[in-house]
């Protein structure tokens, strides 16, 4: 039977990590650290597989990772990303 508002029937909210990185480089060392990011889910059994870069400038990229909000101070202990924020599809 479905219940409205049950805990298992709702949508968890997930985060978004993001790791920062800056100069001449940035966009390779982002790209570097999502491939250990992607190691890192697999290894862990994370239910979600969200990861990517974003070029923000020439001398600007971010790596992200998306988790749930209950894997979210694991993670973040373990992998201390520079910053967060909600994540929305």
């Amino acid at each position: 039977m479905f219940k409205f508002g049950h805990k298992e029937n709702r949508m968890e909210k997930k985060l978004k990590l993001i790791w920062d990185f800056r100069g001449p480089d940035a966009q390779k060392t982002a790209e570097h650290h999502e491939i250990h990011l992607k190691e890192f889910i697999k290894a862990e059994n994370l239910k979600n597989e969200i990861t990517g870069v974003e070029i923000i400038s020439d001398l600007y990229a971010v790596a992200f990772l998306v988790v749930n909000e209950s894997e979210m101070i694991s993670v973040r202990d373990r992998l201390r990303p520079h910053r967060g924020e909600w994540y929305n599809l």
